[in-house]
């Protein structure tokens, strides 16, 4: 079986800090880019990506973007031809990404005419200033009432983003954050600290010194409470950045973890292989919807080696850990022995022949991966 991601890059406006592939074009562009998907669909799948052919699908996620923008019409017509190209499994998940602005009763009666039973939603933070700050388009309630109506709709796996490390952002504010997020039943939770990542508003906005990163100190104390409230509430933290309800964890994002195959489509959208060849579509709107024949994109073939510190590097992020196992005798060999230092510090442990970070080691995560990789 294979995953299913489905790229919409659809934006009303930008968010200071986003730079995934997005665009502002709407209208009957909209139109358009659902052909080329079904054409990219089909071309996948006669193709010589042998992979592919296995049809059987587990898990659909469809990101963006904001793919709480594509008309109910548009969207229908995408599963129309996932429904004829795939065989979806009785109890895939399927996710949707959306704004809070965007869930109304009536978007919501639309989406049951499709197979998603699983909304992700991008809050980020219930804080109004900040909201605003970083150029989001819904408020606090609108938030609130967003998650309300999903589950009075019926859907009862919701997730929401939250962001922590914000400029001006405080302990207190982030507790707050985190307090109502779990006050609203949700059964996921993703929390991210924030990242200036380079060709962003929000990185441009650091170097011309009008916002300042977060106190690492800070940060590590968000996340500490961060942990600490989850487990509280009974959410179990199944990924350094992720944490779930038992039974909720997503499946999706686990195949990306677990190094199974993936099938991407959409302008920038990234497909793997499940064995060492990884492919990215060019992040280009224009060129995506032009293209007659295979879309514009780059492949990459992995190295023993990189193969080695993606699986280093994937399978730690996880609470299963890295399972030693599954790795060639000489590299089992190499990460133990780097590990070693930090197995005796406390911040990494052995669990059923799986090698997993402590709550210690969580907080210098980068360091390790980096100490264990080739």
């Amino acid at each position: 079986m294979i995953s299913l991601y489905v790229h919409l890059p659809f934006c009303r406006s930008r968010c200071i800090y986003c730079d995934f592939y997005s665009t502002t074009l709407q209208g009957d562009v909209m139109a358009r880019y659902v052909d080329a998907l079904e054409r990219e669909c089909q071309q996948r799948l006669d193709g010589k990506d042998n992979i592919y052919k296995c049809t059987r699908v587990h898990t659909i996620y469809i990101g963006g973007g904001t793919p709480s923008l594509l008309p109910p019409d548009l969207l229908q017509r995408l599963f129309d031809f996932v429904g004829k190209s795939f065989s979806i499994a009785p109890d895939a998940e399927v996710t949707v990404e959306a704004n809070p602005d965007d869930i109304s009763r009536q978007w919501l009666q639309s989406l049951k005419e499709t197979p998603v039973n699983r909304i992700s939603m991008g809050v980020q933070t219930f804080s109004n200033p900040l909201l605003r700050f970083l150029s989001r388009r819904h408020d606090a309630q609108q938030a609130i009432s967003a998650v309300r109506l999903c589950q009075e709709a019926g859907y009862g796996n919701v997730s929401i983003d939250l962001i922590y490390g914000l400029p001006g952002q405080t302990m207190s504010q982030w507790q707050s954050d985190v307090e109502q997020a779990l006050s609203l039943g949700i059964t996921h939770l993703s929390a991210y600290s924030l990242t200036f990542e380079e060709g962003t508003r929000l990185d441009t906005m650091l170097r011309k010194g009008l916002v300042e990163e977060a106190d690492e100190e800070l940060s590590r104390q968000m996340y500490h409470f961060l942990m600490s409230a989850t487990e509280k509430a009974g959410f179990q933290h199944y990924e350094i950045s992720n944490f779930a309800k038992p039974g909720f964890h997503s499946r999706h994002n686990s195949c990306y973890w677990q190094g199974t195959p993936y099938l991407g489509l959409g302008a920038g959208a990234h497909s793997y292989d499940g064995e060492r060849t990884r492919r990215a579509n060019l992040p280009d709107i224009k060129a995506y919807i032009a293209a007659s024949a295979d879309v514009p994109h780059e492949t990459e073939v992995l190295s023993d080696s990189e193969l080695y510190d993606e699986f280093i590097m994937t399978r730690l992020r996880t609470a299963v850990g890295i399972p030693l196992s599954e790795l060639p005798l000489q590299d089992r060999n190499y990460c133990l022995a780097a590990a070693e230092p930090h197995l005796s510090n406390g911040r990494l442990c052995l669990r059923d022949d799986h090698l997993c970070l402590t709550k210690q080691g969580i907080f210098t995560s980068n360091d390790i991966i980096s100490d264990l990789m080739k």
